[in-house]
């Protein structure tokens, strides 16, 4: 007997009990559904955190100025701006495949026409683009003119721009920071959120010594030359440890640090952060698809269960099938065909449920989620496996069946 008279024989055959071939392909429907909708929901996280990967930027080391203590009071990381610019320059030319920025950060209110707008400020240096791997939307980065005159010039985010000018081109633009004006030269591309949720487009960038000098008032850190904070960008293909190994010894040298003593600086791989978060959304996506590929071994065994009863059912129908010369092949795959036809169909309808479950969540829940073809194949392909292992013992018990028995049968 084919494989077409086969499937023939199984669709007559769940034909006539159609409520109950229906609630029996309910468990694998909910199991292929639920495992398309988890993974979906688990990719999408996933993705997000590539995309914040992305945009922070790759290969990256933060140097964060120590912390001090005032009347018994210890401040926080960055109070005691331990570094400076000679560290920065001192990293990019002393460390093979490393490029540092250095940058001091404040807040100050930005005002335009009759609006204004609360940003961060970053005085920064021109290096600070590449190595965020960040690139101009429009305009212009800083001049070396601009660098060493404290030119009252200024980079904004996408965000500052959508706040103070709307439509209007911003370039040309004068703004006042702090009563000082500024002219625009150039804007950021858009970055999104960080990893922790601020908004990275929220800010204006502007020359390292106008940020000290003009704006921040950091008349004596001026003096010093000191920042709050050094960004390094290693290079693709070497090994970011071992870079931050050999930044901390440089510092640590530069600052006269006895061994033993502690940094008076905080150095972070977030490379290794990011890499992190990464290995853990993947692990959230497998963890979601194997609770929901439970449902499936439920939805399975439901089979097992109705394929017995159907095979005691049809007791004599069997019997007469060997008795007119069905081999016991025939009867294995008449009902192995049934519990696959059974599992195909009801792993059909779960894709077309699970799919359009997927984007009800991210319309309804505003979550993101990614569908992937190979994650709808996976679950379709684990359905037909468990019509398989499911339907065999019930086909088996079938096959095995002693013809004038079967006959006999009540």
């Amino acid at each position: 007997m084919n494989l077409v008279a086969l499937l023939r024989i199984a669709l007559r055959a769940l034909a006539v009990n159609k409520l109950r071939s229906a609630l029996t392909m309910l468990g694998i429907i909910i199991g292929v559904s639920a495992v398309i909708v988890m993974v979906a929901v688990g990719a999408g996280a996933q993705a997000r955190v590539e995309e914040q990967i992305r945009a922070l930027g790759s290969n990256l080391l933060l140097i964060l100025s120590g912390a001090r203590t005032a009347s018994g009071v210890r401040l926080g990381l960055g109070s005691n701006f331990s570094l400076n610019e000679g560290d920065a320059f001192a990293i990019t030319r002393e460390i093979p495949g490393a490029t540092a920025a250095p940058a001091v950060r404040g807040g100050a209110q930005l005002v335009w026409g009759n609006t204004n707008w609360s940003t961060a400020i970053y005085g920064t240096t021109p290096e600070y683009l590449p190595v965020r791997q960040w690139a101009l939307a429009e305009g212009r980065g800083f001049e070396p003119a601009e660098m060493s005159g404290a030119a009252k010039v200024c980079i904004i985010g996408q965000t500052v721009v959508n706040q103070l000018f709307g439509a209007t081109d911003p370039i040309g633009q004068t703004i006042r920071i702090r009563r000082v004006p500024f002219t625009v030269i150039g804007v950021l591309e858009t970055k999104g959120q960080s990893m922790m949720g601020t908004d990275q487009d929220d800010l204006v960038l502007m020359p390292l010594d106008t940020a000290r000098n003009r704006v921040l008032g950091a008349t004596t850190l001026a003096k010093q030359r000191a920042v709050g904070v050094i960004w390094v960008k290693v290079d693709d293909g070497l090994d970011t440890n071992a870079v931050a190994q050999e930044v901390r010894a440089l510092l640590r040298q530069r600052h006269r640090l006895q061994p033993g003593a502690d940094d008076d600086f905080s150095l972070r791989n977030l490379a290794e952060i990011m890499a992190a978060q990464e290995a853990s959304s993947r692990i959230l996506t497998i963890l979601l698809a194997a609770v929901a590929s439970v449902s499936l071994l439920v939805g399975g065994i439901g089979i097992m269960n109705i394929m017995l009863v159907s095979v005691t059912e049809r007791t004599r129908e069997i019997g007469l099938r060997m008795a007119v010369g069905a081999r016991t092949r025939d009867i294995l795959g008449q009902f192995l065909v049934e519990a696959v036809t059974l599992s195909l169909i009801g792993g059909l309808v779960g894709t077309l449920l699970g799919v359009g479950g997927a984007f009800a969540v991210a319309m309804i829940a505003g979550w993101r989620v990614l569908v992937s073809a190979e994650a709808v194949l996976l679950a379709v392909a684990f359905a037909l496996l468990t019509g398989v292992f499911f339907g065999f013992y019930p086909a088996r018990k079938a096959a095995r069946l002693h013809p004038v028995e079967a006959l006999r049968f009540e």
